[in-house]
């Protein structure tokens, strides 16, 4: 260990040949590290670890007895750079369960490899997490669907996989997971199935579906071919965030819950003129977040119960 002007980061800042600009993976040792220096200041033990989608931060809002940790104070976070993702991780209680929340998640589109996207997923497994409930943002591409509407995830299509881009690329290291992990059942059906009764008492199911979610690269937003052919391949609604964080999620053995909130419709007409944007996006999540903190309290009630 070395030292770091940084402050706190004094005692845990780690100089490791695997951290840095040649953007080696993680090693299970170091993020064992940044688990320990949060298993140091917390109070209470997350058994469910919440990514807060663009627009949803007010999914965080809504725990008991809030710890914050900004990113750039945690040993080998990256920070979020994007509007709508504050960049905190943040500890407390929903429902009087222990949670975590990403306030805020890390992109492709930023410049951070998919594994380091995805590494507070691992973080959160050695911190004790067993259930993962991921939101995103989404454009929908199923024409039943409208702006405002709840996708919960299926399944998914991981584009960016076919083009060789996976979060668990390079050595595997057991510890976190097998080598070849399936992904059949990425989605618990056991979580779907509740998320879907919820609706119902809560009674918003005419505006919660269930289908396929596909995540691209961005930053851009999609052509109308593009989406053509995603919608022939069988995707419901269009992100650019939340597959590798399941993959890496369902590879060290966590229960996977996700779902979509519909900010825009999809352009498949060249004869329409409207235009995808990110304000947008932060509009809907705004409009909606009083159902959505509502809805997933209630799945983390039901999920503390099993």
């Amino acid at each position: 260990m070395s030292q770091n002007s940084t402050g706190n980061l004094t005692e845990y800042y780690v100089k490791d040949d695997n951290i840095s600009n040649k953007q080696e993976k993680y090693t299970y040792e170091s993020l064992l590290l940044t688990a320990q220096y949060l298993l140091e200041r917390i109070s209470v033990k997350p058994q469910v670890g919440i990514i807060c989608g663009s627009g949803m931060g007010c999914l965080a809002d809504a725990l008991d007895n809030r710890q914050e940790f900004p990113y750039e104070t945690i040993p080998h976070f990256p920070v979020s750079t994007v509007d709508g993702h504050v960049g905190k991780l943040i500890f407390g209680n929903l429902s009087d369960v222990p949670v975590v929340c990403m306030q805020g998640r890390f992109h492709y589109y930023e410049g951070y490899p998919l594994w380091k996207c995805a590494m507070p997923v691992r973080v959160m497994k050695l911190i004790g997490v067993t259930h993962l409930i991921a939101s995103n943002a989404a454009g929908g591409l199923n024409s039943d669907y409208k702006v405002g509407d709840i996708m919960i995830v299926r399944d998914h299509i991981n584009m960016m996989g076919f083009a060789g881009n996976n979060p668990l690329q390079g050595p595997n290291d057991e510890r976190f997971g097998p080598r070849f992990p399936p992904m059949n059942k990425a989605y618990n059906s056991h979580l779907i199935d509740q998320g879907k009764e919820l609706a119902q008492k809560l009674g918003i199911q005419d505006c919660v579906h269930e289908g396929v979610y596909t995540c691209l690269g961005g930053p851009n937003f999609e052509t109308v071919a593009e989406l053509r052919m995603l919608k022939m391949l069988g995707a419901d609604a269009v992100g650019m965030s939340t597959v590798h964080e399941v993959i890496t999620a369902r590879h060290c053995d966590m229960d996977v819950f996700a779902f979509s909130l519909i900010t825009n419709i999809c352009v498949i007409d060249y004869e329409c003129h409207n235009k995808p944007n990110h304000e947008e996006v932060m509009d809907v999540g705004k409009m909606r977040q009083d159902v959505l903190k509502l809805f997933v309290k209630k799945l983390v009630e039901y999920i503390s119960q099993k």
